[in-house]
């Protein structure tokens, strides 16, 4: 009985015992695991540096510079002047980037700046031989005798079209962001939501070069002299030339969205990610355009074989051969990327293709005034160092 009652008398304690030694396990599971995750996070690096470059599309492009003279070109079989006056496809460039995770935060702080370039040169020329006649009345000495002759010439007639073409953009970046989703994809990822300021510019020059002999023949009216009539060959020399420089500069809010999510392995043994992101942003900014362009034409009149007449000169008179446009412009923006990068806890390799699109950025016209969107697109590269 009394070993009942001491069996009974030992039983709450052994239960508070085990609840006490349960508890203090997990206590200090809880602080090996807290331990861990505070190494972990004062490992990770606090600034990242970022270096890559890029190849993009570049659309958008501008009005051709088709003078008058352009129609004859085309009548006269020729390749239309506007062939080469196409801006460069691609634009190569470089990109950097600064991002600050202090430790033991969610915030992220990031500078980026991302510049491309490109360059074109286009020269087509056309040229070939042609031989024109022209029925001439001719008074015959009998009155059997031919009433008319066959006269026939021949000359060179040909197009040739020179551009240049330059343009440059740079994107500047400020943001600052919070990961709002980590795990939301999975075990180490990542999801940053960012708010911050961006700044683009973009311009743009063009120099075209137009010379044009589409016409040679017969003058119609042939002159008569003492009763014989004396065919003239004709002919028309054109000139085209063009300048014009087109930008934009803006300013405004941006909004972005990155995230990033593990494929296999992990940040310690070369991890690989897959990565994703959104942007946009409204920009407030001016757009400028100037140019000059002039357009002349030359005829020549052949009076009679083997003699050159005199130069008739005539301008084409233009509605504006020079122009400079200003206008205060709102240009929304958006963009994307979508590409992997293999990461080690302090480096990190990616490989993606990113587009940016700004609707109505620059003004493409020669005369009047002409909004033309300015569009980047295509594949990246990038390298980056934790410190």
């Amino acid at each position: 009985m009394s070993e009942l009652i001491q069996n009974e008398t030992k039983s709450p304690r052994w239960h508070l015992l085990a609840t006490a030694s349960t508890l203090a396990l997990a206590a200090v599971f809880v602080c090996a695991d807290h331990a861990v995750a505070s190494d972990r996070d004062k490992d990770r690096p606090t600034v990242w540096i970022e270096l890559g470059g890029q190849l993009e599309r570049v659309d958008g492009g501008q009005d051709r510079f088709m003078p008058p003279f352009a129609a004859d070109v085309i009548a006269g079989g020729f390749k239309s002047p506007a062939i080469a006056q196409t801006p460069p496809r691609y634009a190569v460039g470089g990109e950097t980037k600064i991002t600050i995770s202090p430790e033991s935060s969610d915030w992220v702080f990031s500078a980026g700046l991302r510049y491309g370039r490109s360059n074109g040169r286009k020269h087509t020329h056309e040229q070939r031989t042609v031989k024109t006649g022209f029925s001439i009345p001719y008074p015959s000495p009998t009155p059997s005798g031919p009433t008319s002759k066959y006269a026939s010439a021949t000359g060179q007639v040909a197009s040739d079209s020179k551009t240049q073409e330059h343009e440059s953009h740079v994107v500047l970046d400020f943001q600052a962001g919070k990961d709002v989703g980590l795990g939301l994809f999975g075990r180490g990822s990542t999801s940053v939501v960012s708010a911050g300021v961006r700044y683009a510019e973009f311009t743009s020059s063009s120099t075209d070069n137009l010379i044009a002999r589409p016409i040679y023949g017969f003058n119609p009216y042939p002159i008569v002299f003492f009763g014989f009539s004396i065919p003239s060959a004709t002919r028309y020399d054109f000139h085209g030339i063009a300048e014009n420089h087109r930008s934009f500069r803006g300013i405004g809010p941006s909004l972005s969205w990155e995230s990033s999510s593990h494929l296999t392995g992990s940040d310690d043994d070369g991890g690989l990610t897959f990565d994703w992101g959104l942007n946009a942003a409204i920009l407030f900014g001016r757009q400028k355009s100037t140019g000059h362009h002039q357009t002349t034409a030359y005829h020549y009149e052949q009076k009679y074989y083997g003699a050159q007449g005199p130069r008739y000169a005539f301008a084409y008179q233009p509605k504006a051969a020079d122009h400079a446009r200003s206008r205060s412009v709102v240009v929304p923006n958006v963009g994307g990327f979508i590409g992997a990068s293999l990461r080690w806890s302090n480096a990190k390799v990616s490989l993606g293709y990113r587009g940016d699109f700004f609707f109505g950025a620059m003004d493409g016209g020669v005369d009047t005034r002409v909004s033309k969107d300015r569009d980047f697109y295509g594949p990246f590269a990038s390298i980056a160092v934790g410190l």
